[in-house]
């Protein structure tokens, strides 16, 4: 089961995974009991029948009991093979903004998921940890540290906030490096520190993402395509399986 809302981080989505509560089992009748019915003891995983994480030009900080991670951008779907008995919280932040706050190159985590002790102190991540596991609502938890690390580092840059807002609009990459006044080559060199890789892969996610939008909101997929910015349906359904590795139909079919 998955939630998400608005961070009090501007632009940022607070979100939690857990796991459903599994069918009564046929000896039992009870939920949870018996290893047939898809429980899990303390420490164990269930597997998870999650549909695959989509690029977003997004990194997250990730929760679950015992851990912290963060998840770099991706560049294809990703799919988690377990989810933990605990599941998962994180805060998604705006595309650009987590390196500043984290303090590492997006371009460094790029399809990756590492621990947070790879980036931060140990002793930092393992007093967060401790204080997230114990708390009322984790999430809110979590919550208040990217809060926290937020006020506590530079402001991100502008510019590449003005970047993604081009890019989202279906502005030309040149001519939203001609408006902003950069070079294509400086362009690209700060858009892999910010977003973990170039803006040319950074405009088709957020194309796919506007397509994705349109089509779950049953707008037929020739009109989406042309509204999200593809020069055809072609277009889209190639766009689709490069970035996503399924097509349209399924995509929309999973919601």
């Amino acid at each position: 089961m998955y939630a998400e809302r608005a961070s009090r981080l501007p632009g940022a989505i607070v979100w939690s995974r857990v796991p459903r509560a599994p069918a009564p089992g046929p000896e039992t009748g009870r939920e949870g009991s018996g290893t047939d019915a898809g429980g899990a003891g303390p420490g164990e995983v269930f597997a998870a029948p999650f549909a695959a994480v989509l690029p977003d030009g997004c990194m997250d900080l990730l929760w679950t009991e015992g851990r912290l991670l963060v998840a770099g951008p991706d560049t294809g779907p990703y799919v988690p093979d377990e989810v933990p008995s605990a599941g998962w919280a994180g805060v998604r932040f705006f595309p650009g903004t987590a390196p500043t706050y984290l303090g590492v190159p997006a371009d460094e985590l790029r399809d990756r998921r590492v621990e947070l002790t790879d980036l931060w102190p140990a002793s930092e991540v393992r007093r967060l940890t401790a204080r997230i596991d114990t708390a009322a609502d984790p999430v809110t938890a979590l919550e208040e540290v990217a809060l926290r690390r937020a006020a506590d580092s530079e402001q991100p840059d502008p510019v590449l906030l003005e970047v993604v807002a081009a890019l989202e609009e279906g502005r030309p990459v040149a001519r939203t490096a001609d408006e902003l006044g950069l070079g294509a080559r400086q362009l690209h060199r700060r858009s892999l520190t910010a977003f973990g890789y170039g803006p040319k892969t950074l405009a088709r996610v957020l194309r796919l993402q506007r397509a994705l939008v349109l089509a779950r909101d049953g707008v037929p997929f020739a009109e989406t395509a042309i509204r999200a910015g593809f020069a055809d349906q072609a277009h889209l359904a190639r766009d689709v399986r490069e970035l996503a590795g399924s097509t349209l139909g399924e995509l929309v079919g999973r919601r």
